[in-house]
């Protein structure tokens, strides 16, 4: 986990809970946001931090917390949530006490997540998108799982194609939306332009997801990125019905 000398970033693997001591500056900020991307990226659900041993010595530092919880908000079952006794954190929901803290996380809804770890090759996407199918009908989205299967495709074999690195899908429901995100190991960020003209080959699939998805995106994190999207099964409806 990134450390530095003014702040650390340091996870309880007991409890789960990430405890940041230190001082909070602007220097330390690039610290904490990438040991927090770090943590979302690698386990589902949300993740509590415990702020009692920090002082967060500049309140623009402090928005690098409500900043990494905008940054994962349509990552499948992503959210951060804060142990903050001095209440100096806006922007995000938190308790003074961390034994509060735990009591509101366990109360709060479970998601269940499928995920699955992918190589960077060709038969990715069929295996994306078997996970997909069997999320949508776990979770009573029967309308979702052709759109999704075209997202996810698009998404795996963009890694496959241009990424070329191990890459992790993780998919989860929140009420009637599906929640996507590939996660790989290349810094490089997709580009979308609109349609591409009709004498090119390639260059469709970001249209695609863009197409399907209500909303979609790249997160930048630590040795990598995370690709999204999110697909409401009310918008199918309105597709079929239209």
């Amino acid at each position: 986990m990134p450390t530095d000398v003014r702040c650390r970033v340091e996870t309880d693997e007991a409890s789960g809970v990430v405890r940041l001591t230190g001082v909070l500056d602007r220097a330390a900020v690039d610290v904490v946001r990438d040991g927090l991307l770090a943590l979302l990226c690698e386990r589902p659900g949300p993740l509590l931090v415990d702020l009692t041993g920090l002082r967060v010595a500049d309140p623009v530092a402090g928005d690098v917390f409500a900043e990494v919880r905008r940054e994962v908000h349509d990552w499948p079952a992503a959210d951060l949530l804060l142990c903050d006794p001095a209440g100096a954190v806006e922007g995000v929901p938190a308790w003074p006490t961390l034994t509060a803290a735990e009591a509101g996380l366990a109360a709060a809804p479970p998601s269940t997540v499928l995920d699955a770890d992918l190589p960077p090759v060709v038969g990715a996407a069929r295996q994306a998108r078997q996970l997909v199918a069997r999320g949508c009908d776990r979770w009573g989205l029967p309308e979702l799982v052709e759109p999704a299967c075209i997202a996810v495709t698009e998404m795996v074999n963009n890694v496959v194609a241009h990424a070329r690195t191990a890459m992790t899908l993780r998919l989860a429901a929140q009420g009637s939306a599906l929640h996507l995100a590939v996660r790989d190991h290349s810094p490089g960020q997709p580009a979308f332009t609109g349609a591409a003209p009709v004498d090119t080959a390639g260059g469709r699939g970001l249209l695609l997801i863009d197409t399907v998805a209500r909303s979609w995106g790249s997160s930048r994190v630590p040795d990598g990125k995370v690709v999204w999207c999110v697909l409401h099964a009310d918008d199918e409806a309105a597709a079929h019905r239209g």
